[in-house]
């Protein structure tokens, strides 16, 4: 398997976790009966709770970006130098975001997200024909 699909399985599991983490973070803020029910009337999340749901999101829309790109470029048989580093920049920073957005630290958070921001135009760019 390429690096670039690797790179693809690694940030699936990698949202796998993440809504690992979302599902016992509500569970110890909600608890199991409200959390095993349909979830209405449900109290204000914690603030813990409510970053799990933001990072799952986020890192979703990172996926719906990534994914399609790699598939395309694993079927056009388009890999490089680009395509490696992009991927693999992408999914590095999408854990080094994920692990920033859960502790809540400030600032750098954006910083990261734009490394994986600069991965994807990367590996764009070499589908285009405008990358090495």
């Amino acid at each position: 398997m390429s690096v670039e699909l690797t790179m693809l399985v690694y940030a699936t599991a990698l949202l796998i976790v993440l809504v690992v983490i979302q599902a016992v973070a509500g569970v110890r803020a909600q608890g199991l009966k409200a959390m095993a029910g349909a979830r209405d009337n449900l109290p204000t999340p914690t603030d813990f709770q409510a970053r799990t749901k933001r990072v799952v999101d986020n890192h979703r829309e990172g996926l719906t970006l990534f994914a399609p790109l790699v598939l395309v470029a694993a079927a056009a048989h388009v890999s490089g130098s680009w395509t490696v580093i992009g991927a693999q920049l992408f999914f590095y920073s999408r854990v080094a975001h994920a692990v920033v957005y859960l502790a809540g630290w400030p600032w750098v958070r954006p910083l990261i997200y734009g490394v994986g921001v600069a991965g994807l135009v990367m590996i764009l760019m070499s589908l285009l024909g405008l990358g090495h």
